[in-house]
């Protein structure tokens, strides 16, 4: 693992990595404290990401396959309705599982963390993965308050175009959308989510 400040992320081995980071000051500590609590709250929303980030949608769902709206939750499957065609293998979306949720606290500094990566299909019997990028990817994204500074971040860690399974019709989507993220076109996204982590509606 390799440090981010006071936060792990997946060591960068492979493929291409992203880092979007945007901060907030307040004007004091208890402030800041009830900042970071609100968007920590705002963080485990992932119902409402396409709201704060104005692209993509994104819909929870549990590991028996119902669609919940409550915080995410380890173990969570989340559905991602990018722009463009999505991918058949995931019926439509791309699809990550919830790895970890991580959380801290020692006082003057707070931060919570979740990772996730890309996975097969939970509703499928076909194990292929259902997304653009392989399962040797991940997403960390990070709420952290640090005195009265707080941070929203995504670090996209290990990114290659999922082209070796699936069928055609998908290894070619997956090859396009793909260079679409190694050229930078999916940092927009990431930036107006954790944008909106801090200065969106609640």
């Amino acid at each position: 693992m390799e440090k981010s400040g006071n936060n792990l992320v997946p060591q960068q081995v492979v493929g291409t990595q992203m880092d979007v980071v945007e901060e907030r000051k307040l004007s004091s500590l208890s402030q800041a404290q009830e900042f970071f609590s609100l968007a920590a709250k705002k963080l485990l929303a992932v119902n409402e990401w396409g709201r704060i980030s104005g692209l993509s949608d994104f819909k929870i769902y549990d590991s028996d396959g119902n669609q919940v709206s409550r915080p995410a939750q380890k173990g969570d499957f989340i559905c991602i309705d990018i722009p463009g065609p999505g991918s058949i293998a995931g019926g439509g979306f791309d699809l990550v599982r919830v790895e970890e949720i991580n959380i801290e606290n020692d006082g003057d500094c707070e931060m919570i963390a979740m990772c996730v990566r890309p996975c097969s299909n939970p509703f499928s019997k076909d194990q292929q993965v259902a997304h653009f990028l392989k399962d040797q990817a991940t997403s960390t994204f990070i709420i952290r308050r640090d005195r009265i500074t707080v941070w929203a971040e995504e670090h996209g860690r290990n990114e290659v175009a999922n082209t070796n399974e699936g069928n055609l019709l998908d290894r070619g989507r997956n090859l396009i959308v793909g260079l679409g993220a190694k050229l930078g076109l999916s940092y927009p996204q990431w930036k107006m989510l954790v944008k909106g982590l801090l200065y969106g509606k609640p």
